[in-house]
């Protein structure tokens, strides 16, 4: 389906997701899992010291980003010594007609796909489509959202927003399967499939987890089999992967892959980690005969420029959005676009600018969760805090908030009207208070304050008042 842009209707549809009741039931088991699991893995007996290697993951992928063109070069040259084609992407609609120009020269019809975010985020399924090409998601995540005729809803777990019941009313209706509730039934249904596609298909797509410049290889972590499959059956291998995958060496590899597994699924290592370095050799039992790697730019380059540089750091684990409490409420979809949770608030304003992503920067009641998981302490509360001055300075925030703002900056710089406002609340409050003393409405925007609960009333005495009695002794 097309992916449209609709992160300035956050407030809507994220108070539409707390109503849904599905929906509440499959965030709560999702993140609550994924949370527990984070914390088991991270405290076991062969993580000696988890402060220290988040440092050391930090330090990595901060290297990375200061050296991104040199690496990004040396990553070229070592993958196309060994025969693979290096493209170049500047944005989405290059990036897509690169895919489609792949796949027409090389007669492709039908195309297996994994999963990768970065292909989410250049829409590339819809375009291939539009081209008239059959593409199929295989992560079976992806390829249940794809029959829903959805998007993701999470950077690892697709489909977290969905029960297992949901998930067999999909089957049933979409793919004929008879009615079951078992999950191994259901996967082993949908495996029948996907290996037929991945028999017929032209060409396999794959995102990276990671863009090793001191050996040339693509690297994806997986829990499924499918990922091989994509890049070795089908005759032509098409990988997309953002800039700021590079990493510099194997060592610092080493450190990272030791926390995503850890960070996303609660686990020490994925089933899969998979080494991509080009096409088949004439000595390789299996393989693709071509092999090309598209690096995504799309607006990396220009955030690496700017204060929000740290944001490139990620390493797409999610563990942000598991224990943030607005995702865990709201879910993924609320967030208008490809990325959510926290990581998204900062990202999806930073790649479509900030005024077509105005709520994202407030999505978070900047509690801190987040940097405390990040597996490299991006501290995401205070880019999110300079993305709502940004909003600030650009003059997008409410006329009655600016005014309200402004009246309370006066009213702060000036003893007599401090005194008189407070009279006047004080008086204010005990007329609208209630029997039981508190005030459960108030006016205007003070009334997003009393819709969720009561405001108390002001005291008798203001501690002004209180300070001059005791210091005249009365």
């Amino acid at each position: 389906m097309s992916l449209e842009l609709k992160a300035n209707a956050f407030q809507e549809t994220a108070i539409s997701a707390i109503g849904d009741i599905q929906l509440q039931t499959a965030l709560d088991r999702g993140t609550t899992n994924s949370v527990n699991g984070r914390i088991r893995a991270m405290s076991e007996a062969e993580v000696t010291d988890a402060a220290a290697l988040r440092a050391q993951a930090r330090a990595a992928k901060l290297r990375a980003l200061r050296k991104l063109p040199d690496l990004l070069e040396q990553f070229e040259a070592k993958v196309t010594a060994r025969g693979a084609t290096v493209l170049w992407a500047e944005d989405a609609a290059e990036c897509n007609r690169h895919v489609i120009d792949i796949a027409r020269r090389h007669a492709v019809k039908s195309i297996v796909k994994g999963k990768s975010m970065a292909t989410e985020e250049t829409n590339l399924n819809h375009a291939l489509e539009e081209a008239g090409l059959k593409v199929v998601e295989t992560d079976l995540g992806e390829y249940i959202v794809q029959l829903a005729g959805e998007t993701p809803s999470h950077i690892v777990m697709p489909i977290i927003h969905k029960t297992r019941e949901q998930v067999r009313d999909i089957f049933v209706d979409r793919l004929g399967m008879a009615p079951s509730d078992s999950p191994e039934e259901m996967t082993k249904f949908a495996r029948g499939i996907l290996r037929q596609e991945f028999l017929n298909a032209d060409m396999g797509i794959n995102g990276a987890n990671f863009l090793l410049a001191e050996t040339g290889h693509a690297v994806i972590v997986t829990n499924e089999g499918n990922g091989r499959m994509c890049s070795s059956l089908p005759r032509v291998h098409v990988i997309v992967a953002g800039i700021e995958k590079i990493v510099e060496s194997v060592e610092d590899f080493g450190t990272l892959v030791q926390l995503l597994p850890r960070s996303g699924t609660g686990q020490r290592l994925t089933v899969y980690v998979h080494m991509m370095g080009g096409p088949a050799r004439p000595t390789d039992p299996d393989g693709p005969e071509h092999m090309y790697i598209i690096l995504l730019d799309n607006g990396r380059s220009r955030i690496r420029e700017t204060d929000y540089a740290e944001s490139l750091a990620c390493i797409r684990c999610g563990a942000c959005l598991n224990i943030c409490p607005v995702y865990q409420n709201v879910g993924g979809h609320a967030y208008g676009w490809v990325y959510s949770g926290p990581i998204g608030a900062v990202v999806t304003p930073l790649l479509n600018g900030i005024h077509n992503a105005a709520p994202l920067p407030h999505a978070s009641s900047l509690c801190g969760a987040c940097k405390s998981a990040c597996p490299v302490d991006i501290n995401i509360p205070d880019m999110l805090l300079r993305l709502r001055g940004d909003l600030v300075k650009e003059g997008n925030t409410p006329r009655t908030l600016t005014a309200g703002i402004k009246a309370w900056a006066t009213t702060m710089q000036s003893p007599r009207l401090y005194a008189l406002a407070g009279g006047a609340a004080k008086v204010a409050t005990r007329l609208a208070r209630g029997k039981d003393g508190m005030v459960h409405t108030l006016p205007g925007l003070l009334g997003n304050w009393t819709q969720q609960r009561d405001f108390p009333p002001f005291a008798p005495k203001s501690f002004h008042q209180l300070w001059k009695e005791r210091q005249s002794g009365s």
